[in-house]
């Protein structure tokens, strides 16, 4: 890889996913009822401010390698799970994170292993972010555990 032209794509991808991840844990967070629903509320809404604060940092990196930072007419939002149109389904939300969080956890193992030996800054950032998706799969997982359990 002569440029940073694949770079800059995977990082815009990243970007695209973390804004997705916003818009559907504000969501989930706001739509769900009901007392069981309400520390998985938490959990999501608290999520909302690092998710989008990977997107700034991914964005400023974009900027850093000579790319742009895609706008709202180049964002494809709709690929991730969606919120669920039952507002009592807390184990489909609590699904829908996790199959999400595997989906940003394999992105940022593609965008590792892509810029290994090549950008190391933007590598370093990648596997930060890989480590904070890796920490919610694993809390998100628990409460999936604790669910299914009380079902």
């Amino acid at each position: 890889m002569s440029d940073n032209t694949e770079i800059i794509g995977l990082l815009q991808r990243a970007y695209n996913h973390e804004l997705e991840v916003v818009t559907n844990f504000i969501a989930n967070s706001t739509n769900l009822d009901g007392i069981r629903a309400e520390e998985i509320k938490k959990a999501l809404a608290a999520d909302v401010a690092e998710e989008l604060s990977h997107a700034q940092q991914l964005a400023n990196r974009i900027k850093q390698i000579g790319g742009l930072v895609p706008g709202s007419g180049e964002l494809n939002f709709g690929s991730l799970p969606q919120p669920p149109k039952d507002t009592c389904d807390v184990i489909g939300v609590i699904k829908g994170v996790i199959d999400t969080e595997i989906a940003a956890c394999k992105l940022y193992n593609t965008i590792i292993k892509a810029t290994d030996g090549i950008d190391y800054v933007t590598q370093d950032l990648c596997i930060t972010l890989l480590a904070d998706e890796e920490e919610h799969l694993v809390l998100f997982r628990g409460y999936l555990k604790e669910y299914e359990r009380d079902s």
